[in-house]
């Protein structure tokens, strides 16, 4: 397959601990590029990736929320390193349900983040890209997605609208030299979820990281972490349903 560090590798939400692990893992002879809000506070995550082989490491601002923002800041990358060579989406929000169930602006807030903007950020991508004629997205949905569960359905709902936009887009991008992996984790245990006990099959941002750029070396199109977890996903799909609006989370 195409060499996945042809181009600058970029990570979009560039102090999320995926993010920084999957750029860990693709530094050594890349340039990479984190992409956040107050890039100027990056200077931890900077070290890291040039102790771990990266040729350059540059910071750029980004908020994701601000749609109208996002072609500006893409034209941008590509007009300073070149065609991106790997685009990884690692922003978002978990949000709180119990909130989001009483507060609508709270409950449109987390499906901005997490469905809302990252279709807008990919579509600018994806056009970039296809205009370079290659390139990898690189999409976090969730098991959470797979059936929104009742104890956290603002947050699945989001991710469910995310992994169905996502898998369209892989299609829509078939034979145009640009690819899609789309990621399905489980339960991740870092800060988003910090103070929540871990559920079955949980896995650890570097674990996450460590699955993503071996499918992505691979040049799979979608990738379950851990791999079991698309068992899971199955029975979560043929679970009755008195059975499953009944289930703890």
């Amino acid at each position: 397959m195409k060499d996945t560090n042809a181009g600058p590798v970029v990570i979009f939400g560039g102090r999320s601990e995926i993010g920084v692990e999957v750029a860990r893992r693709l530094a050594p002879g890349a340039t990479v590029v984190l992409a956040a809000r107050r890039p100027d506070e990056l200077q931890g995550e900077v070290a890291e990736l040039q102790r771990a082989g990266a040729v350059a490491v540059h910071t750029v601002g980004f908020d994701a929320d601000d749609l109208a923002s996002h072609r500006g800041v893409v034209d941008g990358i590509v007009a300073e390193h070149g065609p991106i060579g790997i685009a990884v989406l690692a922003f978002g929000i978990l949000g709180d349900q119990a909130r989001a169930e009483k507060d609508p602006a709270h409950a449109a807030a987390i499906a901005h983040t997490d469905y809302v903007a990252q279709v807008s950020l990919l579509t600018v991508l994806a056009a970039s890209m296809r205009d370079a004629g290659s390139g990898t997205l690189v999409v976090f949905s969730s098991v959470a997605g797979v059936r929104v569960r009742r104890a956290n359905y603002v947050y699945g709902s989001a991710k469910a609208g995310l992994d169905g936009f996502s898998s369209g887009l892989a299609d829509a991008l078939h034979g145009t030299g640009v690819r899609l992996l789309l990621v399905r984790p489980g339960f991740v245990v870092g800060r988003m979820t910090q103070g929540m006990s871990p559920a079955p099959l949980s896995s650890t941002p570097g674990q996450v990281a460590e699955a993503t750029v071996r499918a992505l070396r691979k040049g799979r199109g979608t990738v379950w972490i851990p791999a079991p977890l698309v068992l899971l996903a199955f029975a979560f799909r043929t679970m009755p349903r008195f059975v499953w609006r009944r289930l703890p989370r």
